[in-house]
């Protein structure tokens, strides 16, 4: 995770647990004039309601505000993580051990960034998955964006 990222979670985390939810993941885009924030939150087996991203929403930008966390202009997003939900550390890989998961690698390996498989475990700092009856480790950090394939 990035500095700038880190630094966003530090300030928003207590705010989203404050309201009762929980962090689950943000994303800081930046390109172009405008950046953005995009927040995930979840609340375990209730969900989250239109009104939890709400009241998320109008904390997480005052607290940005006086904070003056993002230089410039900014777009801010809160949502719940979703069915294809992102994944971002160790213990909500965990959670998805034996679901097949997407993923892009920062780094190619094997000649591809690329990988879809099904995640057999979690082992220290790396994730095991299998892709066509391939045992693939990835270290996390190794790891640009990583998400749960839903299953209809």
């Amino acid at each position: 995770m990035a500095v700038a990222d880190q630094k966003l979670r530090q300030l928003i985390q207590p705010v989203v647990e404050a309201l009762g939810c929980e962090l689950w993941g943000l994303e800081l885009q930046t390109g172009g004039k405008t950046k953005l924030l995009r927040i995930y939150i979840d609340r375990g087996e209730d969900g989250i309601g239109i009104e939890d991203c709400e009241r998320v929403s109008r904390q997480s930008s005052a607290v940005l505000d006086v904070e003056d966390a993002i230089n410039g202009e900014y777009i801010l997003e809160v949502s719940s993580p979703g069915m294809d939900r992102p994944l971002y550390e160790l213990g909500q890989f965990e959670q998805y051990i034996g679901e097949d998961i997407s993923l892009r690698l920062r780094f190619p390996f094997e000649g591809r960034r690329n990988f879809k498989g099904r995640l057999t475990a979690v082992d220290g700092d790396e994730i095991a998955v299998v892709v066509a009856d391939h045992e693939f480790l990835f270290p996390v950090e190794g790891i640009e964006k990583a998400n749960v394939v839903p299953r209809f």
